[in-house]
């Protein structure tokens, strides 16, 4: 019989605000807030670096296409991914792992398959890469299941197994004919995922990350298997007794599909972007989706516009230290600070209810 598995000690339910816009618009003016302490706090004029930031995120077209959007896609993606791990109770810190594993496979995939038709090819590899994100999710489901290793440890652990294999494959098997770079060989015109708009990098990885976010969110609202999932999150106790759910196939399939969404990740970063692997392929997408995850408040739709926050957040930086000289660590420790604020403003009132009761 089906035995309930014990929900995890660090709590992962964050409540939904009503109104997405009022949350958009509140997280925005949060963001721009810490933003403004810190530049004053650090001895910059606020205003030359906020210019900056907003030329290099939104100053133009290509900007906000080619910097910002690029950016939002794979943050979008693992951001889904983690967000449904952590509405089924499930502490997968591993995206970024996983997203290594999909683009690693992605490039073994397409490295041997260059005398077949890009139209078979490419969809293969999207798909081989999914298969091996969810395989790599899949090693800290059977330590979770069979001997109770608590998923945030496995995960981590297996974060940097697929660095370091990433590392060996590039230096090995996969890296480049003139063993000069530690990369793979470039991906042929063919094999690269076809742009969206003329003059401008944003690819239709696009469109899979606006697509998978909306399926998830129907599936998570309309359907018996959202449900159901979502119930495992709250109280697998309850579920299993109550409900009669297979908590334990539940959590599984949940990690699964989470690692999947991570590869897919990867092999569109691989296949739109950086169009080779290397080992900085990632600058931590996978844990940065943690942070897009919870500020969406663990909504699929949500992490869309949370997504393409990080992403201009990220693309305003770089422009914010090339052009006012604000180094780019001050925007992670906005992003870091902003999680906090969050967290704990979620955390208050149950606080304040738990010393009244």
């Amino acid at each position: 019989m089906d035995t309930p598995i014990a929900a995890p000690s660090l709590p992962v339910r964050v409540a939904v605000l009503r109104s997405p816009l009022a949350q958009a618009a509140a997280l925005t003016a949060l963001t721009l807030g810490v933003l403004v302490t810190l530049l004053l706090a650090t001895g910059h004029d606020p205003g030359v670096a906020l210019r900056a930031l907003a030329r290099g995120a939104f100053g133009s077209w290509y900007a906000f296409t080619s910097a910002t959007l690029v950016r939002a896609v794979p943050l979008a993606l693992t951001g889904l991914a983690v967000a449904l791990a952590f509405r089924a109770g499930l502490l997968n810190i591993g995206a970024e792992g996983q997203l290594l594993a999909g683009a690693a496979a992605t490039a073994a995939v397409l490295g041997a398959f260059t005398s077949v038709s890009a139209v078979i090819a490419l969809p293969v590899a999207l798909l081989v890469g999914m298969i091996c994100g969810a395989l790599w999710a899949g090693m800290a489901a059977l330590l979770r299941q069979r001997f109770g290793v608590l998923e945030v440890i496995s995960t981590i652990m297996l974060n940097y197994v697929a660095l370091y294999l990433v590392g060996w494959l590039v230096r090995g098997p996969l890296q480049e004919p003139s063993r000069i770079y530690p990369q793979s060989e470039g991906l042929a015109r063919a094999f690269q995922l076809p742009t969206l708009f003329t003059g401008t990098r944003l690819h239709v990885g696009l469109v899979l990350a606006v697509g998978l976010s909306t399926l998830a969110w129907w599936w998570l609202r309309s359907t018996a298997g959202g449900f159901r999932l979502r119930t495992v999150g709250m109280n697998p106790s309850a579920a299993f007794t109550i409900g009669r759910v297979n908590v334990s196939r539940v959590s599984v399939w949940a990690f699964l599909v989470s690692g999947a969404l991570a590869g897919l990740a990867g092999a569109v970063e691989l296949t739109g972007v950086t169009y080779a692997l290397y080992e900085s392929i990632s600058p931590g997408y996978g844990y940065t989706a943690i942070a897009v995850a919870l500020l969406a408040r663990l909504n699929p739709l949500g992490v869309l516009g949370t997504a393409v926050l990080f992403g201009a957040l990220q693309a305003g930086g770089n422009a914010m230290q090339r052009d006012a000289g604000v180094p780019i660590a001050l925007v992670h420790v906005v992003e870091a600070i902003i999680i906090l604020l969050v967290i704990a403003g979620d955390r208050l009132p149950a606080t304040r209810a738990e010393r009244s009761a």
